[in-house]
């Protein structure tokens, strides 16, 4: 599949899921769809909530959806606002942790796209490699008497 037909394929599906967004609060609706190495595509919208740190942006619920459905191996992902607004800095860390390889296709209500990578967003990324080598810290005091 051609960049361009890959870029036209979520950017559609991205502006239908902003159709779905819940956002009674800011009023700021969010599409966004991924797409895997078969070509599947995912989508996703923005979800607020009253108690505003509950709420879920359109990139993760589309990237957490194709993972509970089995999928991988992200190749491409389009985000879809008013204004063409990016990916916020936590969807940017999911985004680097389940495709770091994939291009961002960013684009407003009329169409207008934005070409990039995720290693763009986000430069000098927190990848989790230094994880596996963390030992717990001791404790200076007794868990159980």
């Amino acid at each position: 599949m051609k960049d361009t037909d890959i870029q036209t394929s979520l950017v559609a599906a991205a502006l239908d899921a902003r159709l779905r967004a819940y956002a009674p609060y800011s009023k700021y609706t969010v599409g966004a769809a991924v797409m895997d190495r078969t070509g599947h595509i995912t989508s996703g919208c923005n979800v607020e909530n009253a108690s505003y740190g509950a709420t879920i942006c359109a990139e993760r619920v589309a990237l957490t959806r194709a993972i509970a459905e089995g999928r991988d191996g992200f190749v491409g992902m389009a985000v879809v606002t008013s204004d063409g607004g990016s990916p916020c800095g936590v969807c940017r860390q999911v985004m680097m942790e389940l495709g770091p390889e994939m291009r961002v296709f960013i684009s407003d209500s009329a169409g207008v796209v934005r070409s990039t990578s995720v290693r763009q967003l986000l430069p000098d990324s927190f990848d989790g490699s230094g994880l596996l080598s963390v030992q717990p810290a001791p404790h200076d005091f007794p868990l159980n008497d």
